[in-house]
C-alpha cells in the first residue's frame, strides 16, 4: 500500500478511480474481491479492517441445531458467513449436506445464495431487497404458525426476523454461527491521513464495520476530521447505522452487493470529475 501521490502510468490514469484513495474497513479475510475491484478501476486502497470474523464462543447451540436439522421448516441465512460456518460445522460433525434438501432455505441476498450454490444448495427465497424485512415479505404468516425456523448467524445481528416470526407463531432457534469482533487497527495513523485530507472515501460493508470504526475514535470529533471525505455504505441498514452515529453517507448502491458498491463508487467519483468537484 503506497501512500505517495506518485505519477501513474497513462493506462492507470485513464481509469475512473485514478488518484483516489479509498479506505476498506471490511474484514481482511473477506476484502480481496472488494480491494481488487477498486484497484481494477485505478483506485488506491487503504486496508483498515475494523472487524474480524471468528468462530462462535461455543459450538454447542449450533451443534444441537445441526443434530435436529430435519425438524426445521425453514433455515434462514442472513450472510455468506453464516452459510460458511454452518456448512463447515455440518461437515465437521459428519452430517450430510443432502439432509438440507428437504428443508426450505432463505438467503438474504445474492452473495449468500452463491455461498449455498457452491455446495449445490438452492435458496428457495432470495428477496429483491437484501434485508431482513424483505425476507419476511416473502413468507406467509399463516403458513408459519407452529413451524420451526433456524437462524444461524452472528450473535449481534438485528432482532427483526426472530421477533416477527415468533409473533406469527413460529418456533425460532437463533444460534451463533460466528462472531464479529473488533480488529486491531492503527486509529492514530488513519486519523492523521484523514486530517491531512489524504483519504477520498471510507467504505462500510456492514453495520459492524461502522460500529467498530466509530469506537476507534470514541470521544473525538469524528465528523470534523471526516469533513471532505466521502462515505459509502453497501446498503440501507449499514447507512442507517452510519447516520445514527453521526456520519454523513454519500453513496449507497442500488444493488446491495460488493460489485454494486464498486459501481456506485465509480459513478460517484465520475460525477465529481464531471462537475469539477474533485476533493
Amino acid at each position: 500500500m503506497a501512500l505517495g501521490k506518485e505519477k501513474m502510468s497513462p493506462s492507470r490514469e485513464a481509469r475512473p478511480l485514478s488518484g483516489r484513495r479509498i479506505v476498506v474497513t471490511r474484514a481482511r479475510s473477506q476484502a480481496s474481491v472488494f480491494v481488487h475491484g477498486i484497484e481494477d478501476h485505478g483506485g488506491e486502497v487503504v486496508e483498515f479492517p475494523t472487524i474480524e470474523i471468528l468462530p462462535p464462543k461455543s459450538y454447542d447451540p449450533l451443534d444441537e441445531a445441526i443434530e435436529k436439522i430435519k425438524t426445521y421448516y425453514w433455515i434462514i441465512f442472513t450472510s455468506a458467513n453464516g452459510v460458511s460456518y454452518f456448512l463447515d460445522r455440518m461437515q465437521y460433525l459428519g452430517q450430510n449436506i443432502d439432509d438440507l434438501k428437504e428443508t426450505r432455505i432463505a438467503a438474504i441476498g445474492p452473495e449468500t445464495a452463491k455461498a449455498l450454490e457452491s455446495v449445490k444448495l438452492r435458496a428457495d427465497l432470495v428477496p429483491q431487497e437484501y434485508r431482513a424485512e424483505a425476507i419476511l415479505q416473502g413468507l406467509k404468516p399463516d403458513e408459519m404458525v407452529g413451524k420451526r425456523v433456524l437462524l444461524p448467524r452472528a450473535a449481534e445481528a438485528r432482532d427483526v426476523l426472530p421477533k416477527t416470526l415468533r409473533e406469527w407463531g413460529s418456533e425460532v432457534d437463533v444460534v451463533e454461527a460466528y462472531r464479529t469482533v473488533a480488529a486491531k487497527s492503527d486509529a492514530p495513523w488513519l486519523r492523521t491521513l484523514l486530517l491531512r485530507k489524504k483519504i477520498d472515501m471510507i467504505t462500510f460493508t456492514s453495520s459492524s464495520t461502522v460500529t467498530h470504526f466509530v469506537k476507534l475514535f470514541q470521544g473525538e470529533d469524528i465528523r470534523g476530521f471526516l469533513a471532505g471525505t466521502a462515505v459509502a455504505c453497501i446498503g440501507p441498514i449499514t447507512q442507517e447505522s452510519a447516520e445514527a452515529m453521526g456520519l454523513r453517507v454519500d453513496v449507497v448502491p442500488r444493488d446491495y452487493t460488493i460489485p454494486g458498491l464498486i459501481e456506485a463508487i465509480v459513478e460517484y467519483f465520475t460525477r465529481q470529475e464531471a462537475t469539477g468537484n474533485r476533493q
